[in-house]
């Protein structure tokens, strides 16, 4: 029965899931998220349109598809898209066939978006959903990380501070949270919370057909 969805912890075809990671700036995200796409099998990165302009070294198709503003207006009005936002004047969302496509095929998708995303997808996409918040271990913690990325201005970073308060405040909303004292560490949950949610009963689409032919042997 091994198919699409075989990803060497299961033989059962399933159908996948999205993996939705958020969690204030500073407190992990990206870098979990490079963990995960660099280390699990079976996962890729969802690849977001965007109107903003390309910037040196990114390309087409791999860190985002680009396009006008007027194509992604008429992307978001004609539901091509499961979760659309304004930032800083630019749109940024999420295409629907290329996900919807992964998904059938067994492939999980992986999502960095924030907390309005993922009521977004989940609005559209139900069961399909699996989120997980990831927060700092104290406030302290999340300013000393923002001001060793060396980034961003004081001002930047005391906003950033003051956008997390807001952001964390939707903790409960989210299937799953994990604390990041340790990268490595939080980067197992993670790992553990996915491969958990892959033996879903609800999601192995080939589990009756499987079931079925076990019980034609026993009856032998």
């Amino acid at each position: 029965m091994a198919g699409a969805g075989d990803h060497g912890a299961d033989s059962v075809e399933r159908r996948g899931l999205m993996f939705v990671l958020s969690s204030p700036s500073g407190a992990g995200k990206t870098t979990l998220s490079r963990l995960l796409i660099e280390r699990v099998a079976g996962l890729r990165m969802s690849v977001s349109v965007t109107t903003r302009a390309m910037r040196p070294g990114e390309r087409e198709g791999h860190d985002y598809y680009f396009v006008d503003q007027s194509r992604f207006q008429r992307m978001a009005h004609d539901g091509e898209l499961l979760e659309w936002a304004t930032v800083f004047d630019n749109g940024y969302g999420t295409p629907r066939v290329a996900v919807e496509a992964a998904l059938a095929s067994g492939q999980d998708v992986l999502f960095d978006i924030d907390w309005q995303g993922t009521q977004q997808l989940r609005e559209k996409a139900g069961k399909d959903v699996v989120s997980v918040f990831i927060l700092p271990p104290s406030a302290q913690d999340l300013e000393k990380r923002l001001h060793t990325r060396a980034q961003d201005s004081d001002d930047v970073i005391r906003g950033r501070m003051s956008r997390a308060a807001h952001e964390m405040s939707h903790w409960a909303e989210y299937d799953y949270i994990v604390v990041n004292h340790q990268v490595e560490q939080a980067f197992a949950e993670i790992q553990s919370i996915l491969k958990a949610e892959r033996l879903k009963r609800e999601r192995r689409t080939g589990l009756t057909a499987f079931v079925r032919e076990l019980q034609k042997q026993l009856e032998r």
